[in-house]
């Protein structure tokens, strides 16, 4: 005779939670929107979470390590609470340093994001729609800022002008709207052929009303994950000209910067570079995750059942 062990009550209880948890965790992006939660508290909320000034530090107390590491192997200085994540060669803590450097992330993802989608989907509404030399002209300026090399234009900038933060935003935004007028310009083809756009031309319909009524509808779901992709792209960009001395000009806290000044240290005090790295990782792989879900959910040809 065979003994079936039933599995307890509570054995159960656990088993259709876990089971539950990972539907969810598979269904929706929650540890990819936990990562930009943080983000935006740490942008928003800098003054109060920093313990110390990102800018300013203690020679002193330069070369601390992590909390969990004792003692530095080049100097022998022994780690204190107050630095988390140690300290860099002008005793500036590091994890403060990483809160701010959030702020300047977002807030140069935000304003690039806003005049990029809003500017480029715009100029490919109108050439889409209006065609002829219009569509031409604008279409032309699309391939010559996309075959222009973007870090050697940013190079030459900070030559002539010098490295600033008006600058990145700037440089960002010149090379980001081109997408979006591609993008949209196809989707605005595909839309005036339709028969509601038909009928409200025959209606007599102005442009600007089709526009606005009809064909802006069409495009949001577009701009809106290209949008959610872009933004880690764009915080990649700002950490890779910052890692070539064109971006946010020193002693301000960006990630890229912050990867570059610990590289001469990277095989003793490896703290400098491998947490801003980490920050810009993490960061960046959230966004593309909540990117492509976001049009796995809104394009019907793509959408999961």
């Amino acid at each position: 005779m065979v003994t079936v062990v039933q599995p307890s009550t509570g054995l159960r209880v656990a088993l259709g939670i876990g089971l539950r948890a990972w539907r969810t965790l598979r269904r929706y992006p929650v540890i990819p929107a936990l990562i930009v939660i943080v983000l935006v508290v740490c942008a928003i909320f800098a003054p109060w979470l920093a313990q110390h000034d990102p800018r300013l530090g203690n020679i002193f107390d330069s070369d601390r390590p992590p909390t969990w590491q004792a003692t530095s192997p080049v100097s022998g200085k022994a780690s204190k609470p107050e630095y988390i994540l140690g300290t860099d060669p002008l005793g500036r803590d590091i994890l403060s340093r990483i809160i701010w450097g959030a702020r300047y992330s977002l807030a140069i993802a935000g304003t690039v994001l806003f005049f990029g989608a809003v500017g480029g989907s715009l100029l490919g509404m109108v050439a889409g729609y209006f065609r002829g030399a219009l569509d031409e002209v604008i279409m032309r300026t699309v391939d010559l800022t996309l075959g222009v090399p973007f870090i050697l234009v940013a190079l030459a900038s900070v030559v002539v002008f010098g490295a600033s933060f008006e600058l990145v935003i700037s440089l960002l935004v010149a090379y980001s709207w081109s997408g979006y007028a591609r993008a949209v310009r196809a989707e605005t083809l595909r839309i005036r052929v339709t028969d509601y756009v038909s009928s409200a031309r025959i209606t007599g319909a102005s442009a600007f009303r089709i526009l606005s009524r009809h064909v802006l509808p069409g495009i949001v779901n577009t701009v809106l994950v290209l949008a959610s992709l872009q933004v880690g792209q764009l915080i990649l960009t700002e950490a890779a000209l910052s890692f070539l001395g064109v971006g946010i000009p020193k002693p301000s806290p960006a990630w890229g910067s912050m990867v570059a000044e610990g590289r001469d240290y990277i095989s003793t005090s490896y703290w400098m570079s491998l947490f801003p790295g980490l920050a810009i990782f993490l960061v960046v792989f959230a966004m593309n995750f909540l990117g492509d879900w976001l049009r796995d959910r809104f394009d019907p040809r793509l959408r999961q059942l």
